[in-house]
């Protein structure tokens, strides 16, 4: 442990660049990653949600809403662990889950010599229709077309 916390710095890390074929080769297991993190994330809420209803209902608790209640608990908890693994599944090959609901991640990739996001999503039948650069909002989205162009160029 370092003597003075102010001398902390921080870390750099090497995230994996991959490229669209790769990402497109990877779609199948990416997309089974990505549908059960939305799964565990979409149980964790709902049982988050239930718990909240049972505390909130008007009067003192009986031992039957307690016991729903901690039973809720324990399965949101339960959940949340099988999102964490998914995400963590994810984030091991550098793939980041932005929005687990609606099943979007961020896949890095270099273009015109800048680090950039392929945009994955679960629901689309073109799971990479979108781009965005790192330095761009979070909700910006480019057409993957414009990443395609220079190699179309090439050949």
């Amino acid at each position: 442990m370092r003597s003075n916390p102010k001398e902390t710095k921080r870390r750099k890390r090497t995230i994996r660049v991959w490229t669209l074929e790769e990402a497109t080769a990877a779609v199948p297991y990416i997309a089974a990653v990505a549908r059960s993190l939305r799964e565990h994330w979409l149980e964790t809420a709902a049982k988050r949600q239930l718990a909240a209803h049972v505390d909130a209902r008007p009067g003192r608790p009986n031992r039957a809403t307690l016991v729903a209640k901690a039973e809720a608990l324990r399965e949101a908890e339960v959940a949340e662990n099988r999102y964490l693994d998914a995400r963590d599944e994810l984030a091991a090959l550098d793939i980041y889950s932005i929005e687990p609901a609606r099943g979007e991640a961020l896949i890095g990739f270099v273009y015109e010599n800048q680090f950039a996001w392929f945009v994955f999503d679960l629901f689309d039948n073109r799971p990479f229709r979108s781009w965005r650069y790192h330095t761009d909002p979070l909700g910006t989205r480019r057409p993957i077309a414009e990443v395609l162009v220079p190699a179309a160029k090439s050949a």
